[in-house]
């Protein structure tokens, strides 16, 4: 039996619940600093600042998520609502 591909995502430093949240559905969670974001398959942040990033989302594809005000499932649904819809 072939092995699922484990989905990376990347997570603004300080989204612990959504972090968390993200693993439980067994999603391999990387903070920015950890990973290079061109890698991710999504990007979550706070969406407190937004050019926390600057350039660096500008050369991703990946879907970015802001978690701003929303608990931790609304973010993880978002993420597989994104997912699905790329076909990724």
């Amino acid at each position: 039996m072939r092995k699922a591909k484990t989905r990376l995502i990347a997570v603004e430093d300080g989204l612990t619940p959504v972090a968390a949240a993200l693993r439980d559905k067994g999603y391999t969670v990387r903070s920015f600093t950890e990973v290079d974001l061109k890698e991710a398959e999504a990007i979550v942040v706070s969406g407190q600042d937004d050019d926390f990033l600057g350039s660096r989302l500008t050369h991703t594809r990946a879907p970015v998520i802001r978690a701003e005000g929303r608990a931790a499932d609304e973010v993880v649904r978002d993420v597989e609502d994104r997912l699905g819809r790329l076909g990724v």
